[in-house]
């Protein structure tokens, strides 16, 4: 069920790197790899009344998994998105909360 968006990263370089960053995330989270989405934001960034390259970010939306698995995925989404020569990249996390998560209109609590 993790969803990870991308911004400022192409959708063909989310593509070339999906695989192996998707079987990590696998085997951090112990789950199989069917159960994560990537997605591409593109649009434009402006900054000073000007069209700017986006500033690469990745947003991980879960349920929660603890510090350590945590800390796991950011490591692992940072190598990835590093690894396709980008200098810097930033992770954040948005957490569900299973009664508020529904799925077909049932809850998940």
């Amino acid at each position: 069920m993790p969803r990870l968006t991308f911004r400022g990263v192409s959708v063909e370089q989310i593509c070339g790197m999906s695989e192996s960053l998707v079987e990590q995330l696998a085997a951090i989270c112990e789950c199989d790899t069917d159960n994560f989405t990537l997605e591409c934001v593109q649009h434009p960034a402006i900054f000073g009344g000007k069209i700017v390259p986006a500033y690469p970010f990745v947003e991980v939306a879960w349920f929660e998994r603890g510090d350590q698995i945590r800390d796991a995925v950011a490591m692992a989404v940072t190598s990835h998105v590093l690894g396709l020569g980008l200098s810097e990249v930033e992770v954040a996390f948005t957490t569900y909360s299973k009664d508020a998560y529904y799925s077909n209109g049932t809850s998940f609590k």
